[in-house]
């Protein structure tokens, strides 16, 4: 269940990612998902790396969305350059 949940939780962080961020991202409801599991990976430990946060607590939902919305600006970054 536990993986099911993660899935979940990224499709939605991805999803208010996506609308947080100015301009058109065509991603698709996989890469969404994907965007928002990592954006909670990297956001999860930053945030614990750095003492900001622990593990289950609110505010890593928000982190997630915010580590999601840097992971869309660096994909559109990587995206035109090439």
């Amino acid at each position: 269940m536990g993986i099911l949940w993660m899935i979940i939780i990224g499709f939605i962080v991805g999803l208010l990612a996506r609308a947080l961020k100015p301009g058109k991202d065509s991603l698709g409801f996989i890469m969404t998902t994907i965007l928002g599991i990592l954006g909670s990976v990297f956001a999860g430990f930053a945030g614990r790396a750095m003492g900001i946060y622990q593990q289950g607590e609110a505010v890593s939902f928000v982190a997630a969305t915010l580590g999601a919305v840097a992971l869309l600006f660096i994909v559109q970054f990587v995206l035109k350059r090439s």
